[in-house]
This record gives C-alpha cells, sequence and structure tokens, in this order.
C-alpha cells in the first residue's frame, strides 16, 4: 500500500464520494474511546457511545464532555449497551470504531458481532495499539476485509494530532484513501501510513526508548534516568512518567507484543525488566492505580519506586551526580540557539552524559533502521514520532547536531548498529538535511529541562 496521500484535490473527491455520518465507538468508556468519540463529534452529525452497560456509556459521554469542554459532544451523541443497543447502532453506522481494550480476543468476539451486523459498506476501524490488523480480520468475509483498517490515535486525540493509518492485505485502496482524506480534511489529523507490522512505527520506536529506560531505572534508579533521558533529550515528558501516564500494563501489552513477535537488532532493548512484572502482580499500574514509578501522597508529597525492594522513598532523598550540563544544554536552547546546545550535549564529560547519548543513539539508529520495514521513508516516522510522541523526530536531531556524518559517529561510539541511510549519507554528504516537513516548527521540540 503507497503511503502517499490523495491530493488536496483527490480528497475533496474522495469525500464527496462517500459519507460518514454515523459512528458507533465501541468501548466507549475507555479513555481513548471516550477521546476518539468526542473528535468524532467534531465532524459527524451523530456519534453513539457504546460500553458493556448504559451507565458505563453514559461515563465515557461525560468524560468525553469534560476531556473537550464543548456542547457539540452532548449534542450529537447518543449512548447504549452492547446488549440492547449493539444491533442498531451497527447496522446503522458509516464508520465503526473499535476501541476495546488491548486483547487479541476481546477484539476478535466483539468483532464476530459486528460483521453479523454490519453493512456491507460500512466501514470498521481499530484503534489498536499494535495488534496485527491482517490477523484481527483473518477468515472474515470479503466485505469486511475490504472494509477494515487499523485508525491509530495517540492519547489525547483531541491534543495529539499524529495519527497511524493501517491497511490490511485485503482493505480496499479508496477505502484507505477515503479515510485518510476524511481523517486529515475533517478531524485534523497528521496522517502517517504505516505497514502491519508489531506496534506498527510510532510505538515500535517509542516504546523501545521507553523500556530501555525502564531498565537502566534498574540499576541508576528512577529519578536519575527521568533526568538523563528528560526534556533536553527532545520531548515534552520523561520516559518514566510517560509509562506511568500511559500505565504499566499497557506498556507491557506493547513491548511483549514486539519482543515475541520480532528479532531485531535491539531485541533485548525491548525485553519487560522483571521488576514491572513483580510489582504489577501487586497492582501497581501507574497513575490508573496511583502508584508507578512515582506516586503521591495524601499531603500531594512525591514518592519515588526503588526498583529493588518495590518500596518507594521520598523524591527528596533521591542524591544525583553532577548534572549541569543539562542546565548548559537547556539554557542554549532557551535561546533558539538548538543547534549549539546539540553540541553541548555531544561534546559533555561524564559517565551519565554517555549513557544519555547511548539512549538517543538508540532512538536515532532504530529509527532509520526501520525505514521500508514500518513507513516507506524516515518521513512517516519523523512525523510520527514529533506528532503522536511530541517527540523530536530523528532527522531532527541528526540535521541539528550537524548532519548524517556526526550522527554516525555518534552511534558508532555508543557501540550500535549504524543504518545504511545514515551511513551512505555520511560518504556522500547527501542529502544536507533529512527533515523536510516547513509545516512543523522544530523549535517545538528543543525545551529545556
Amino acid at each position: 500500500m503507497s503511503s502517499t496521500p490523495p491530493s488536496a484535490a483527490e480528497a475533496r473527491r474522495l469525500l464527496a464520494s462517500r459519507k460518514i455520518e454515523k459512528v458507533v465507538v465501541l468501548g466507549a468508556n475507555g479513555t481513548m474511546g471516550y477521546g476518539s468519540a468526542a473528535l468524532f463529534t467534531t465532524a459527524v452529525p451523530e456519534v453513539t457511545f457504546l460500553a458493556r452497560t448504559k451507565a458505563k456509556a453514559e461515563e465515557g459521554l461525560g468524560a468525553a464532555i469534560k476531556q473537550v469542554r464543548s456542547p457539540t459532544v452532548a449534542s450529537r451523541s447518543h449512548v447504549g449497551s452492547y446488549e440492547d443497543d449493539l444491533e442498531a447502532a451497527v447496522a446503522g453506522a458509516d464508520l465503526i470504531f473499535e476501541a476495546l481494550t488491548e486483547d487479541f480476543g476481546v477484539k476478535k468476539e466483539m468483532f464476530d458481532k459486528v460483521e453479523k451486523l454490519r453493512r456491507d459498506d460500512s466501514i470498521v476501524a481499530t484503534v489498536t495499539s499494535g495488534l496485527s490488523i491482517n490477523a484481527l480480520c483473518e477468515g472474515r468475509s470479503d466485505s469486511f476485509r475490504q472494509h477494515f483498517l487499523g485508525l491509530h490515535f495517540f492519547n489525547p486525540p483531541n491534543v495529539i494530532v499524529g495519527t497511524e493509518l493501517i491497511a490490511g492485505n485485503d482493505t480496499a485502496p479508496e477505502v484507505v484513501d477515503f479515510i485518510d482524506a476524511f481523517s486529515r480534511l475533517r478531524l485534523g489529523r497528521e496522517m502517517i501510513r504505516t505497514a502491519d507490522t508489531p506496534a506498527f512505527a510510532g510505538n515500535r520506536v517509542g516504546f523501545k526508548v521507553l523500556n530501555e529506560a525502564a531498565q537502566l531505572a534498574e540499576e541508576l534508579g528512577p529519578v536519575l534516568v527521568d533526568r538523563l533521558i528528560g526534556p533536553y533529550t527532545g520531548r515534552a515528558m520523561t520516559p518514566l512518567a510517560t509509562i506511568d501516564l500511559v500505565g504499566w500494563d499497557i506498556h507491557r501489552a506493547i513491548v511483549d507484543n514486539v519482543y515475541e513477535l520480532t528479532d531485531d537488532e535491539a531485541h533485548e532493548t525491548n525485553k519487560l525488566p522483571a521488576y514491572m512484572d513483580r510489582l504489577m502482580e501487586r497492582g501497581v499500574l501507574g497513575n490508573k492505580t496511583g502508584r508507578g514509578f512515582f506516586f503521591r501522597d495524601e499531603e500531594k508529597n512525591r514518592h519515588v519506586l526503588d526498583p529493588a525492594s518495590g518500596d518507594y522513598r521520598p523524591l527528596g532523598e533521591a542524591k544525583l551526580p553532577d548534572l549541569s550540563y543539562i542546565d548548559a544544554v537547556s539554557a542554549l536552547y532557551a535561546e533558539g540557539r538548538y543547534k549549539e546546545g546539540m553540541q553541548a550535549f555531544l561534546t559533555a564529560d561524564g559517565d551519565e552524559a554517555a549513557i544519555a547519548r547511548k539512549v538517543i543513539a538508540g532512538y536515532i539508529g532504530y529509527a532509520f533502521q526501520r525505514v521500508g520495514e514500518v513507513t516507506e521513508t524516515i518521513d512517516g516516522i519523523d512525523r510520527i514520532m514529533g506528532m503522536g510522541f511530541n517527540w523530536a523526530p530523528p532527522s531532527v536531531l541528526v540535521d541539528t547536531m550537524g548532519g548524517a556524518a556526526v550522527a554516525v559517529d555518534m552511534i558508532d561510539k555508543a557501540g550500535l548498529s549504524v543504518p545504511s541511510i545514515l551511513e551512505e549519507a555520511a560518504k556522500s554528504g547527501e542529502p544536507k538535511r533529512f527533515f523536510d516537513t516547513p509545516r512543523i516548527n522544530i523549535g517545538r521540540f528543543f525545551v529545556a529541562g
């Protein structure tokens, strides 16, 4: 499937060729479910929130209204339960959007019901964060497979515009193009077409870095890791705080899926740390359970996890080495001197700076190695990391540090595999810049901290 989206004129023609006036969201009580449903109300006159019970669906609607603070959500929404309302809602829907828990069996069971109830021309989309699109529709009717695809929003969808579009082997090209056009023009999405590979593009690259941070936390402690791989390395939120926000269970589902189904050069980096498994058995799941790598007590004092013991200690007790280089980098970024800030990072002394450089070298190298596997070009990975994860795109980092030759040297010094794309660019001197998306302001990725 081509990664080339329809032109503006073609997109308008596609939108005129088919109408989406009724959307049903399955699993509308979950954060992704109600967030997606709220997004659909901005473009569609009728959105039905469905959950196990009507009360759960009403909770989802209430959360959606609170999240986006718009009366449009309530005026365009209906609520119902699977038992009482699934048949009528699915039969009348132009788009059936599945946002159930990230469990293959649960999704398959729901699609068994949807397949019997849907119209032949209705589109079925899953917001799965990495399960196989082809496996989810395996053995289903021609009509279902031709109208089935992945539409992976990132949370919260009303804020994060990066969206992955994943076609199956049998998805009709005109359906892919239509959903691309609808999502871009009606929903305001930044669309990235990815291959049907484990975790697709954004999560494949992003969770490798997040899990590497979790592995490092066992040795260095969470406070130091989040400082070393903090905002100055090109991310809006520190990695372990991100895992707490996403949920340890979701994190495990993604990295376990990648670890099981792939065998790439960074395979062991995707292995979930054993201490996280042990703590999840005790109910530690991140912010949703009040405890993860960090938590706040009743007096709002922050505490941090000791991965070895599973106990928590006051955050203020954590002792950090001299990390003054981070302040120096951040000060340069604050003045818009991004290249100088990057040079200060690349030349900083000390073991801690070397650890941080290795993680960032791994991020860049892993992303460029995935070209041709998860997206056709680095542009797709760049845009989903920038507009989905709110991380500095790999190409932006390469350009800012001085080009491919500098990046190759950094990756090589870290003892990591050098991608052929960067190696060839270092030898030829072309391209002089990898990132060429003028509508994305790269300054947003160079933040202090």
